[in-house]
């Protein structure tokens, strides 16, 4: 893929992450009864939104992650890696792209990598 495809495919991960976070921040302020949830509690949950679309650009925007194929969930700092790719490498350079990112506590990668089908 040139880089203006990635790029462009970057900027559309973060428009999507950043509407996801909003709208479950959304769905978790309408589920609670008595009291919005705290701020810090907002906060963090922008921070991990935040994490995630910034670890999903880096995919996107390398040349060796074929990013459409690697899952990414944050929890309070610690992300999560999932998916399948082709070879270790991918799986390794996934994970060093995702621990690069500021906020980022750990990773847990769960990639699996799987010989390209012939």
């Amino acid at each position: 893929m040139n880089k203006k495809l990635n790029a462009a495919i970057a900027a559309g991960i973060l428009a999507l992450s950043a509407t996801s976070a909003l709208q479950a921040a959304d769905r978790h302020a309408q589920a609670s009864t008595d009291q919005a949830p705290s701020e810090s509690a907002a906060e963090r949950f922008i921070d991990d939104a935040a994490i995630t679309a910034s670890i999903k650009a880096r995919h996107a925007q390398d040349d060796l992650v074929r990013a459409f194929v690697i899952e990414v969930e944050t929890v309070g700092g610690e992300v999560q890696l999932s998916g399948f790719t082709a070879s270790p490498e991918e799986k390794e350079r996934a994970e060093k792209l995702a621990l690069g990112v500021d906020g980022v506590r750990a990773v847990r990668n769960d990639i699996v990598v799987r010989a390209a089908a012939d």
